[in-house]
């Protein structure tokens, strides 16, 4: 793998891995630079991959520890696998399960004491067009405030909570389950990154309400992810058949645009890397 290339996708985020195949066993130096790669790009694209879910539990196991999906939608026979698909029992793309998808922004299991350090989703059928997956620099937002406004929002906490985000983006209320499982929990706002110290500023869907500023506090969140959103901080990914992104969490926003969903097959396998508490 020493002739692997690493291009930027670009200028804000994101960069695409030539030559990897991560059927293989990854060499130390190779690992040591995709690693380096991660911190500098935040996202990688690891093109033309060949993997089964088996081939797919093993690569990600090259970068960190497993994490376990407790939701729906995890693979009957892989169940650390989560299916990503806007196809019914029956193979058939319906658009009422593509619309289920996560269009909204917000980094994964950000709602837990431990967010997930990083995604990896591979594109196994993609739309011809539309259902790009965007991402948002939340390191260069914060960067381009005020230095002023950078040290105030140091100083908050932002409650994540996954009840209150399935209330507002799903329209239901969570199973007694799911609050005995996810209580609400506080998160820096200006979560520190804690390989490179920089800090990104730590939103999406789950953010609920800053501790102990409720009734202002969500148009507090609702205006900085709006300035984090902005064109300049955003990289929309195209995805080919074969893609395998690998994407931070502790610094990105992501989300999933929209697609004909009852002409065109989506069929994605996604697995997650577990983290640390944020500070």
């Amino acid at each position: 793998m020493s002739d692997f290339v690493i291009k930027p996708l670009s200028p804000v985020l994101g960069a695409e891995v030539l030559g990897v195949d991560l059927k293989k066993p990854l060499p130390p130096e190779t690992r040591s630079s995709l690693s380096q790669a991660f911190l500098r790009y935040h996202l990688l694209c690891f093109r033309n991959q060949t993997l089964t879910k088996d081939d797919q539990l093993e690569a990600t196991q090259q970068f960190g520890d497993l994490d376990v999906h407790v939701q729906s939608n995890r693979s009957a026979d892989i169940p650390l696998i989560h299916i990503v698909t806007n196809l019914d029992e029956h193979g058939v793309p319906r658009q009422a399960i593509a619309a289920k998808g996560s269009v909204h922004w917000h980094t994964d299991k950000s709602y837990r004491t431990k967010p997930s350090l990083a995604t990896l989703l591979y594109g196994v059928e993609v739309p011809p067009e539309g259902g790009e997956t965007e991402f948002a620099n939340m390191l260069a937002a914060f960067e381009a405030l005020p230095k002023e406004r950078q040290e105030k929002l140091s100083k908050l906490k932002v409650v994540h909570s996954w009840p209150d985000s399935v209330r507002r983006t799903n329209n239901r209320e969570a199973t007694p389950e799911e609050k005995a499982n996810w209580p609400p929990v506080p998160q820096p706002l200006a979560r520190t990154h804690s390989e490179s110290g920089r800090k990104a500023l730590f939103l999406g869907q789950h953010a609920a309400y800053i501790e102990g500023r409720e009734e202002e506090g969500r148009a507090l969140i609702d205006e900085l992810e709006a300035w984090c959103t902005q064109p300049r901080f955003v990289y929309a990914h195209k995805w080919r058949v074969g893609d395998l992104l690998m994407w931070d969490n502790r610094c990105l926003l992501h989300r999933a645009a929209s697609f004909e969903g009852d002409r065109h097959r989506r069929l994605m396998h996604r697995t997650v890397i577990q983290g640390t508490a944020a500070f």
